[in-house]
């Protein structure tokens, strides 16, 4: 399948998407606290999509059934929300994607609720330190490995940290997940090249402990197979027809994070 380009006026509708999502994202961040069970915090999730006029691109996806993904300790993806309740010194993910004018936003974030294991903690802040490396690698007229190689490289350079192989990044556009599939490991250089109109979901997931996972019983839950925490973090970003990148899940989008990074972001959306 080849790789969807879009218009400014189909970007600006993801935008809107992007923006709901991160301030949903926001909210359930708000509300993660020792006690909240993982089934209110996509309660909260889904009736402020609904508010903002959006519709969840999760729920129902291949039959999943929770508005956001709430995923804890060991687990690092897919989880699924439930009446579990959250408890002092969980680090917990959460996964989430909007619908706006069939258009698709989605981002992730971890945290770790107090009190904050340090190392842990360190883990988290590599993470997202790797993504926005990963978006100011996805320059226009590059590679799309150009991103993966920064990723892994910075998460190398940080420490010995698991980078899950199976799960990655994605193309995002009038469907959640599409073309292409986005490494967060290998060699620069190689893949389609970077085009202006391309929208790309960068989502680095890495571990304390190995790469290896395997699918819980319930067919969705990705854990890992020692046990060890990890962290997950993901943005949406597209290429404007101005050639410069534009993150459309972030507030700012994405400059104060990529001009700290030498790159410059593209003002047709602000």
């Amino acid at each position: 399948m080849a790789i969807q380009i879009k218009n400014l006026a189909q970007l600006k509708s993801m935008r809107k998407a992007g923006l709901l999502v991160r301030e949903t994202l926001d909210l359930v961040k708000e509300n993660i606290k020792p006690g909240i069970t993982t089934s209110a915090l996509d309660a909260i999730a889904e009736a402020n999509i609904r508010r903002g006029g959006g519709k969840s691109n999760f729920k129902g996806y291949h039959g999943f059934t929770g508005t956001i993904c709430t995923s804890i300790n060991e687990e690092i993806v897919h989880g699924i929300p439930s009446d579990r309740m959250i408890m002092p010194g969980d680090l917990v993910s959460i996964d989430c994607g909007a619908i706006i004018e069939g258009w698709h936003g989605d981002a992730a974030f971890s945290v770790i609720v107090d009190p904050i294991d340090s190392t842990d903690q360190k883990m988290l802040d590599v993470c997202e330190a790797s993504m926005w490396r990963g978006i100011a690698a996805g320059k226009c007229g590059g590679k799309l490995t150009d991103m993966s190689y920064a990723i892994e490289q910075y998460i190398i350079s940080q420490g010995k940290y698991g980078i899950l192989r199976e799960y990655g990044g994605h193309g995002i556009g009038s469907e959640m997940h599409q073309e292409p599939h986005i490494l967060n490991f290998g060699k620069a250089g190689n893949g389609p090249e970077i085009m202006i109109g391309m929208a790309l979901a960068i989502e680095p997931m890495i571990t304390r402990g190995t790469d290896k996972t395997k699918v819980l019983s319930d067919d969705w839950t990705v854990v890992t197979t020692d046990k060890s925490r990890g962290a997950h973090f993901e943005n949406s970003f597209a290429i404007l027809p101005d050639g410069k990148p534009f993150v459309l899940t972030a507030h700012d989008g994405g400059k104060a994070k990529l001009s700290a990074l030498g790159v410059e972001i593209s003002s047709l959306l602000s």
